[in-house]
C-alpha cells in the first residue's frame, strides 16, 4: 500500500507543481507580477506556519543556522526565485517557463562543483552542464535582431531564479538547523513572501488587495494552497521516502504536465523547437547524474514492478 502511495504522491507533486506554471499566466493578467507572487507565499506562509506551531515541538528558529538557512531558502530559493519567474512569466507560455525551470537540478549540481567542491561534475558532467544550456537556448529561440524583447528576455529572468533558487539549495547544505524541514520551509516562506512585498513596493508596483475576479481568486488558491503549502508537504515526505535522486524526477515530469495544461487550459503553442530543447535538457541531465542513474534506476524499476 505504502509503494502505491508514494507513485500516487510523485504524480500528484508533478500535477500540483505543473498546474502552477498555468496558474502563474492566469494570475498575470489581474496582478504585477511580484505582488502575485508574494500574495502566493503569504497564504502559504500563514497555513504552514500554523501547521508546524500546532504540530511540533520546536517549530521556532533558535540558532544562527536556522537564521543562515532561512535567509538562503527565503531569500534566494523563495523570494528572488519566484519574483524573477513571475515577471519573467508575463514573457513566456506557460510550457517554456516550466521547460526553461527544469534546469535546477542541473544549475544546482554546477553550484555545489564550484561552492562545496562536490567531485561528480567530471568532463562528462560538465558537458550535460552545457548540453542543457543548449537546450535552453533552443527552448527561447532567441532573434538576434530582438535579444531584449519577447521569450528571450522572459527565458532569461527565469533562469537567474533559476540560478537563484540553486545557490540557496547548495547553501543549505553548509548550514545546520534545529527545526524540521517542514518547519525551515514555512519560515522561509513568511520571510520570503515579505521580501517580495518590500520589493514590489520598491518597484513601483500597483498596491491592492487580492482580486475578486473568480480566475484570480482560483489560480491564487491553487498556488498558495496547492502548489505551495500542501506540494511542499508532498516534496518533503517523499524526500525522506524515495530520496534526492528519485524526487529530482519530478523536475522532467513537471513540463510536460505544465504543457499540457497549457494547450489545453490556455491554447498556449508549441513548437518543435520546444520539444527538442526540453529532450536536450533531460540529455544533459543524463550526463550530470549518469552515476546515480546507473545505481538508482534497477531500484526505481524494482519498485515500480514491486507495485505494478
Amino acid at each position: 500500500m505504502s509503494r502505491y502511495r508514494d507513485v500516487l504522491l510523485f504524480f500528484a507533486l508533478a500535477g500540483l507543481w505543473g498546474g502552477s506554471f498555468v496558474a502563474i499566466e492566469v494570475g498575470l493578467a489581474y496582478y504585477p507580477p511580484v505582488l502575485y507572487a508574494a500574495y502566493r507565499f503569504d497564504i502559504a506562509a500563514l497555513l504552514l506556519v500554523t501547521y508546524v506551531l500546532l504540530t511540533e515541538s520546536g517549530p521556532l528558529p533558535r540558532t544562527r543556522g536556522d537564521a543562515a538557512a532561512i535567509l538562503f531558502s527565503g531569500g534566494l530559493s523563495i523570494a528572488a526565485n519566484n519574483s524573477l519567474l513571475f515577471t519573467g512569466q508575463q514573457y513566456t507560455t506557460s510550457g517554456i517557463a516550466s521547460i526553461t525551470y527544469s534546469l535546477v537540478p542541473i544549475v544546482t549540481a554546477a553550484v555545489a562543483a564550484v561552492w562545496v567542491g562536490e567531485s561528480s561534475l567530471d568532463l562528462r558532467g560538465s558537458l550535460g552542464v552545457v548540453l542543457a544550456f543548449v537546450g535552453v537556448a533552443l527552448v527561447a529561440q532567441p532573434d538576434p535582431a530582438n535579444l531584449a524583447g519577447g521569450v528571450t528576455i522572459g527565458v532569461g529572468l527565469i533562469f537567474v531564479g533559476v540560478i537563484a533558487v540553486s545557490i540557496g539549495s547548495v547553501g543549505l547544505r553548509v548550514v545546520e538547523t534545529s527545526f524540521s524541514s517542514i518547519a525551515l520551509t514555512a519560515w522561509a516562506m513568511l520571510f520570503g513572501g515579505l521580501a517580495m512585498h518590500a520589493t514590489s513596493v520598491a518597484l513601483g508596483e500597483p498596491q491592492g488587495p487580492p482580486v475578486t475576479a473568480l480566475p484570480a481568486l482560483v489560480a491564487l488558491a491553487f498556488l498558495a494552497v496547492l502548489s505551495s503549502a500542501v506540494a511542499y508537504t508532498i516534496y518533503f515526505t517523499l524526500l525522506e521516502r524515495l530520496g534526492a535522486f528519485e524526487i529530482n524526477l519530478v523536475s522532467y515530469v513537471v513540463p510536460v504536465v505544465a504543457t499540457i495544461a497549457g494547450v489545453v487550459l490556455l491554447a498556449e503553442p508549441v513548437t518543435p523547437l520546444t520539444v527538442v530543447g526540453f529532450l536536450v535538457i533531460v540529455a544533459g541531465f543524463g550526463l550530470v547524474k549518469r552515476h546515480a542513474i546507473a545505481e538508482e534506476v534497477p531500484k526505481l524499476l524494482a519498485k515500480v514492478g514491486g507495485v505494478f
